[in-house]
């Protein structure tokens, strides 16, 4: 597969040694397999979307998921997004409430969040497909050793970035990240299971945004 023609050219160029090394030819083998015989998210087209709507120069915000969604029409290729016309999911709605509680966001009627990728705000999954109705189907299969890559990627070839690391997994990406350069802000995960245990309350949206104007950067306007 010719991955310079399907991902941004910047990004492609600083990942060229990822897509030629032996596991990225397993994982997209297990990846061509899986969709053969199953149902596989996000459609192909969209595996890659996170690195064409922010090209690696315009990254300001890395916002870490775990797993794209595995329900019908759900994954586009942007973590906690979904397109329009989709039912708003339940961590988004959590994310949605911080926002409100935060900096009087108001709470829209879809969970598309294109508009904040087009700004800067790299939505990344640590692995970029997944079968359908079946969470995690696609972990441990290459996916991790390549967004592990494009963390590092950022952390090296830019500065000021805010990384938000939400809930465990994401916070193991910390060691990835050259903390003089950056900032990391962490809190439990934005799911109904933990919310209430510490996402809600930790005002990363406006700490985001007085960070990126602290470094002369034009914050995120994070209304939707």
């Amino acid at each position: 597969m010719n991955f310079e023609k399907i991902i941004n050219n910047e990004w492609y160029k600083v990942l060229e040694d990822q897509f030629r090394a032996p596991y990225f030819s397993s994982l997209t083998e297990f990846v061509k397999h899986e969709r053969e015989t199953k149902e596989v998210y996000p459609p192909k087209g969209l595996v890659f979307n996170a690195f064409n709507k922010t090209p690696l120069s315009k990254v300001k915000v890395v916002l870490l998921g775990q797993d794209p969604y595995h329900g019908i029409g759900q994954a586009h290729g942007l973590s906690f997004s979904v397109p329009d016309g989709i039912k708003i999911p339940p961590s988004l709605r959590n994310i949605y409430k911080e926002l409100n509680s935060d900096i009087n966001f108001n709470i829209p009627n879809h969970g598309n969040l294109e508009k904040w990728a087009n700004q800067g705000v790299l939505l990344l999954n640590a692995t970029l497909t997944v079968r359908a109705e079946n969470a995690g189907s696609h972990q441990k299969k290459g996916w991790e050793t390549f967004t592990d890559a494009v963390i590092k990627c950022v952390s090296d070839n830019t500065e000021g970035v805010v990384f938000l690391l939400w809930g465990n997994y994401a916070q193991k990406k910390e060691c990835l990240i050259d903390q003089t350069k950056h900032n990391i802000l962490k809190a439990v995960h934005p799911s109904p299971l933990s919310a209430s245990r510490g996402f809600f309350g930790c005002k990363h949206f406006s700490q985001t945004n007085k960070y990126l104007s602290e470094k002369g950067k034009e914050p995120i306007d994070w209304c939707l």
